[in-house]
């Protein structure tokens, strides 16, 4: 009996892409997540009616 593979699973990496590209290593990877999720608060407060 075959495998059954969920279809947007399968194509999920060439459909969509991450919407961020950074690396941290093991010791600053929590700092590092929690500077990115404040740049993107900020910028979706500070740029709500210009739609980015």
């Amino acid at each position: 009996m075959g495998q059954k593979v969920h279809p947007i699973g399968l194509r999920l990496g060439i459909s969509s892409d991450w919407q961020s590209k950074w690396y941290a290593d093991k010791k600053n990877y929590a700092k590092t997540l929690h500077e990115d999720i404040k740049i993107r608060n900020f910028i979706k407060e500070k740029y709500r009616a210009a739609g980015i």
